[in-house]
């Protein structure tokens, strides 16, 4: 069987969880299928691995006809294959194609919905209806859709109501919890400013509204005063969120010390040893349909705040593995209540920093839940049976 998996990230170009996802999914499906990856920017060396940048003549397009115009490419590029497979909006339509053009089967794994992220207008434009009528053609006509979490399940049957309930399966994300182990060294903390003898909360992950960054400096404000805040966050959506996230970091600075501010991307190890080291990782996301992050910290022996939204229940057990956050989420999807969010995080995270020995007590529980529940060889196992089904 000849698998053609569509996406727009695949490494060493990974902004978001589609990209993880898609590393390691195509790592294990090749022990059992002819994988194929097709993915947008520079060409890559590995094997099997084929690249398309925007064609000629859309180089100053919006941004969202330049995505189609690479789908495109890609879709001219599936003959052959016996299934395809695209992840996100910027992939859909290209396996949408690949199923008129070839007659395909096509699967549809969503890690997110636009129609539950408007603030991307505000990056797109116009380019948000484009994408949003892209992701909808594409899955209200593929042969089956992935749901990542039982909540993305039913965000997706919610907001596209004409696809059949039937179609759409529940496959978690995964974890490689060999590659992602506690890292004893303290190297890293030292290169980046990191006091190793002080508690620190960490966040990572790219700033945009989804990922609620600008809550958590808010929330910090009120964090124990002894405590390091370690913000690896960068690849700001827009110019305006980027000034945004700027002045709220400058304005934490100058009221507290231990604020470090990570804004290139880190490689993996890096990362790993300064999940290993936090007292406890914040994920504020204000929209999450799983959230592989979390799994990450969990894996590391790091103990979760997390918002409950979304597949993230799913993943951190409240009081077991870590502290859930509620959100009342309004119409822009944004809180409600933005000081209320903002107070509860700041509770969550103060009462793990205040304890450390319930903190280590959630980390290891996280690690062990990782291990057991969230392997990329059964979720590789079960997309294929999903796949065979179709062919």
């Amino acid at each position: 069987m000849r698998v053609d998996l569509l996406s727009r990230e695949y490494p060493p170009e990974v902004y978001g969880g589609a990209g993880v996802h898609m590393e390691y999914l195509a790592r294990e499906l090749r022990r059992l299928a002819d994988v194929r990856v097709r993915c947008f920017g520079a060409a890559r060396e590995e094997p099997g691995v084929s690249a398309y940048r925007v064609p000629g003549g859309l180089e100053t397009a919006n941004a969202a006809l330049q995505v189609l115009g690479v789908d495109l490419e890609m879709a001219a590029a599936c003959e052959g294959a016996s299934v395809v497979h695209s992840h996100t909006w910027y992939a859909n339509f290209a396996g949408h194609m690949a199923k008129m053009l070839y007659g395909l089967p096509h699967v549809v794994t969503t890690h997110s919905l636009e129609p539950l992220r408007p603030w991307k207008a505000e990056q797109l434009g116009g380019g948000y209806t484009v994408s949003s009528w892209a992701e909808r053609t594409a899955l209200a006509s593929a042969d089956a859709v992935i749901a990542v979490s039982e909540g993305m399940r039913a965000d997706v049957l919610a907001a596209y109501p004409e696809i059949r309930p039937e179609r759409v399966s529940v496959i978690h994300n995964g974890i490689d919890t060999v590659e992602y182990a506690p890292d004893p060294g303290h190297d890293v903390l030292k290169k980046h400013g990191i006091d190793p003898a002080r508690p620190y909360v960490i966040f990572v992950g790219r700033i945009t509204r989804q990922k609620g960054l600008v809550h958590l400096l808010r929330a910090a404000r009120s964090f124990a005063p002894g405590a390091q805040i370690v913000l690896c966050a960068g690849a700001p959506d827009t110019p305006e969120i980027a000034a945004e996230v700027t002045g709220l970091v400058e304005g934490l600075s100058a009221a507290r010390d231990g604020v470090v501010w990570i804004s290139e991307m880190l490689p993996k190890p890096e990362v790993i040893q300064l999940l290993t080291h936090a007292r406890v990782f914040v994920c504020p996301s204000v929209y999450e349909p799983m959230g592989i992050v979390n799994l990450e910290a969990m894996a590391c022996e790091t103990a979760v705040v997390a918002t409950a939204t979304g597949g993230i229940p799913e993943v951190v057990a409240d009081g077991q593995t870590g502290l859930l956050v509620p959100i009342s989420g309004g119409p822009d999807g944004e809180p409600r209540d933005p000081g209320r969010f903002a107070a509860d995080l700041a509770e969550r995270v103060n009462a793990v920093l205040a304890d450390p020995g319930h903190a280590r007590d959630l980390g290891l529980a996280g690690r062990a839940r990782a291990v057991e529940h969230f392997s990329w060889e059964h979720i590789a196992t079960r997309t294929l049976e999903l796949y065979t089904s179709l062919v």
